[in-house]
């Protein structure tokens, strides 16, 4: 390290009043930039929970559905007509609805109910126990493991409740990729028991999956759907229009952006007012330092590197905290749907490099309109 800079570093980390106060600036507001980021990303990922379990290529939908839990039912022709679309390898119907199920002991729950298709059950979970076979079993029923599993009552392989005042078993317990946004525990059976076990309006499909002989034929594929006057999305496109849902035509977005920009503005200006009381208490020896011979350039190095030292300390800091207090609020809530993704942590880095820069501006204005002969005087 250049003798200068060790200077810089030496004036740093002796001044540790100012030199705590800078990095609890920092940290605080790295660690609030995550959090709120990482838990806005996990909120989006499990939005599109059902999606991303289900794992078709293309989804048909009517063009009024913004996200995969308000689906608007279609009728049986688009089925027929998908179907018969060159490129098609397979269309299936998928049912998604509501139902209260009354537990054991009396308590009810909302859960929802995923209808698969029955001839090929195309979307099924992956079983933990219990055999897929048996969801064409009377009344069966698959309950998925997952954050809101004990809503249900933890229930086992042979338990009962009811839904609609319909018997219900569980035959099965299987697990999911991701789990659903509001809180609410799922249920997989069948589409035909699915539309006779829950009212529902004249038609019933409430989403097309569609297999395609090829991926190059997804963009006919999609244009003889439109010509229906209904919507095919590939699963990067409806999961792209379920985020840009919840971000933009909710509160949701706004929100986080709102609390992620008061989160950098602590920041900047605690670190800015620290770094630029800092500067002040330590003029006197920069002007020493340009009495002896330092050069500007000199000077604006060490302001530099003090700024980013403590920025990058800082930094580290705030995401060790961010990701410690996510871990351990997993173990205490399952629900918790935060996480940390590298865009999240690129974005922090720069907001940090920007709150450096901002504090290195103010110190570099004042050192170089400092003159030696104004600290020899005094």
């Amino acid at each position: 390290m250049p003798g200068i800079l060790r200077i810089a570093l030496k004036l740093l980390i002796n001044d540790k009043s100012k030199f705590l106060a800078l990095l609890l600036g920092i940290t605080f507001a790295v660690f609030l930039m995550v959090m709120m980021m990482s838990m806005f990303s996990g909120i989006l990922k499990r939005s599109s929970s059902s999606v991303l379990n289900i794992g078709a290529k293309i989804w048909v939908m009517d063009p009024a559905v913004n996200n995969a839990t308000s689906s608007i039912p279609m009728p049986d022709y688009v089925l027929s007509s998908a179907r018969s679309i060159n490129g098609v390898k397979y269309a299936v119907p998928l049912y998604f609805g509501g139902a209260l199920v009354k537990l054991k002991n009396g308590s009810y729950q909302a859960a929802t109910v995923v209808g698969l298709d029955d001839a090929t059950l195309f979307g099924r979970p992956e079983m933990i126990e219990g055999n897929i076979e048996d969801i064409f079993a009377e009344n069966a029923f698959l309950v998925v493991k997952d954050a809101e599993f004990s809503k249900l009552d933890r229930p086992a392989v042979g338990s009962e409740f009811e839904i609609n005042d319909n018997r219900g078993v569980v035959v099965g317990i299987a697990k999911a990729a991701s789990s659903g946004l509001f809180g609410v525990p799922t249920l997989y059976t069948t589409y035909s028991r699915a539309i006779s076990y829950i009212p529902s309006a004249r038609y019933t499909t409430s989403f097309i999956l569609i297999e395609p002989k090829n991926d190059a034929d997804t963009p006919f594929i999609q244009q003889e759907i439109k010509k229906l006057g209904y919507q095919a999305l590939t699963r990067e496109q409806f999961v792209s229009k379920i985020t840009d849902f919840y971000t933009f035509k909710t509160g949701l977005g706004m929100n986080v952006l709102l609390m992620t920009t008061i989160s950098f503005v602590v920041g900047l200006s605690i670190s800015g007012q620290t770094f630029y009381t800092f500067i002040l208490e330590n003029l006197e020896k920069f002007g020493a330092l340009k009495a002896i011979g330092a050069k500007g350039g000199e000077l604006v190095s060490m302001i530099l590197f003090q700024a980013l030292f403590t920025s990058v300390i800082g930094y580290g800091l705030g995401v060790g905290l961010a990701s410690t207090f996510m871990i351990l609020a997993k173990l205490r809530m399952p629900d918790y749907a935060a996480q940390i993704s590298f865009p999240i942590l690129g974005f922090a880095f720069v907001m940090v490099l920007v709150i450096a820069g901002f504090s290195s501006y103010i110190g570099v204005r004042k050192v170089l309109r400092i003159q030696p002969f104004e600290i020899f005087r005094g």
